[in-house]
């Protein structure tokens, strides 16, 4: 049986285009009996080498997954002209051939996870988890359930804050991402396509992971298992602290590929603490444009190793070109600490106080150059509280209204009208679609925006009706105005 397994093995081995990395021995002829003597040895070594022992993720669980709670979100949705929709109006075929279809706005109702981390009810979770939800429900493992406010999000790295009303929660104890080691065991709890409370286990895989558009997180790689609805949950050590928060799948399906990344407790918690206090991330800037040094560009620029951030532009009036920093220098320490690559850079800036003075040295034709740079403030990209999101600017009756061109009227055979460039609330109800064309309000022939306004205005409160042109018909369409 063992020959004919080495054989086996083998001619797999033979056939396969990746390498076995489980056999390091080669592959023995079938009749060299020393070869297969010597393996049976190494056979009966390991099966007497003392079981390691496994985890206890049960302990674990138990002591952690009160600490964890469920959430689902709602938010509204409008689903526009799948045909029409991004087709420029000018198009001469968008008003003949687009098929009309009526756009819809629905509750969309989404799952995340997140944990408490204090006891009167503030909870961590993802931001793609809250931002924009006009409804955020928590439910604990206790099976109680509270509607959440949302303190503040922030994008860029992807933390949300939120908060219930309730007292004497249990809540985390946090660890230190620092101590992480490569390999080392960790835990994951949270609720993947909604199986709520689910438990996956896996290795630290890596750490300070760079991932594209992801300037300020140096990410916690592991090949736990997460998958849509695990957002948003606790990354547990095996001493049950926390250490990351699960954000971040890399996969060719949408589902887990072994490739999972988490965002650092310590980086979460800075931001927390700050969308607690400010609502928002306060962040310093430089006012640079930078890249990876590599090591052909270093041999180019005169140093010994890649290590720095290469400037390859500056904005004009900021804080850098105030300083004198030019495109080319290459910025090997800020605040006096080194700078190791463009994302190390990133991540220092963002961390100084706007309005502080920071040394940094730049390197530039064979020498180095001490500056000193007054940091300014990174614009906020704050997400407002449920019910106060930035909105596309809409006229009365929820519509997003242009005025005809001349050659618009030409083609529509129309001598006025307002072009619908999107509906929503009372519009959308009323049946108002995308690419209509408002002809009258009341039998009043519309000829600009501000006179439709000023109509509906006047009409608030009550039922009007809308003279439309849709392709080669026209309708009305009955708009109540309940004052949205």
């Amino acid at each position: 049986m063992l020959r004919r397994l080495i054989q086996v093995v083998c001619f797999g081995a033979a056939l396969s285009t990746a390498p076995l990395l489980v056999l390091p021995i080669g592959c023995s002829p079938a009749n060299d009996q020393a070869g297969t003597h010597a393996t049976s040895n190494r056979l009966h070594q390991a099966a007497r080498a003392p079981a390691v022992q496994a985890p206890d993720f049960i302990a674990l669980v138990k002591k952690v997954g009160p600490t964890v709670v469920n959430i689902s979100t709602t938010r509204t949705v409008v689903e526009e002209d799948s045909e029409s929709a991004g087709i420029p109006e000018e198009d001469p075929f968008f008003r003949r051939f687009a098929p009309p279809m009526e756009p819809h706005e629905f509750q969309a109702r989404t799952l995340g996870s997140g944990f408490i981390i204090a006891e009167d009810g503030y909870i961590l979770t993802n931001s793609h988890v809250a931002a924009g939800a006009e409804e955020v429900i928590v439910k604990l493992t206790d099976r109680r359930e509270f509607k959440a406010k949302v303190v503040g999000v922030d994008r860029r790295t992807d933390v949300a804050l939120i908060k219930i009303d309730a007292k004497g929660l249990p809540k985390v104890t946090f660890g230190e991402p620092s101590k992480l080691e490569v390999g080392e065991w960790v835990a994951a709890i949270g609720s993947p396509f909604g199986f709520e409370n689910s438990v996956t286990a896996g290795i630290v895989s890596a750490k300070g992971r760079s991932l594209p558009d992801e300037d300020y997180v140096p990410f916690i790689q592991t090949d736990v298992a997460l998958n849509p609805g695990s957002s948003g949950g606790p990354l547990f050590n095996l001493s049950g602290e926390v250490v990351g928060i699960n954000s971040v799948i890399y996969t060719g399906t949408g589902g887990y590929m072994g490739l999972s990344f988490a965002i650092p407790i310590d980086i979460a918690m800075e931001v927390s603490d700050q969308l607690r206090t400010h609502g928002k991330v306060i962040r310093g800037r430089l006012g640079v444009q930078i890249q990876e040094l590599t090591p052909e560009l270093a041999e180019s620029f005169g140093l010994k190793n890649a290590n720095g951030a290469l400037v390859a532009g500056v904005d004009k009036g900021g804080p850098a070109e105030n300083a004198g920093v030019r495109p080319g220098d290459v910025i090997l320490k800020f605040g006096g600490k080194a700078v190791q690559n463009a994302q190390d850079l990133r991540r220092l800036v963002a961390g100084t106080q706007p309005g502080a003075s920071a040394p940094i040295q730049v390197w530039n034709r064979g020498q180095t150059r001490p500056l000193a740079v007054t940091i300014g403030e990174v614009e906020s990209d704050i997400a407002r509280a449920p019910g106060h999101e930035a909105k596309p600017p809409t006229g009365p009756g929820g519509l997003v209204l242009s005025e005809l061109t001349r050659d618009q009227r030409k083609r529509l055979h129309v001598d006025h009208g307002l072009l619908v460039r999107s509906a929503q609330g009372p519009g959308l109800r009323a049946g108002v679609q995308r690419g209509d064309v408002i002809l009258a309000i009341n039998d009043i022939p519309v000829t600009n925006i501000k006179t439709f306004d000023a109509e509906l205005t006047a009409h608030a409160g009550r039922t009007i009706a809308l003279l439309v042109k849709r392709g080669e018909m026209n309708l009305f369409l009955t708009l109540k105005l309940n004052g949205d």
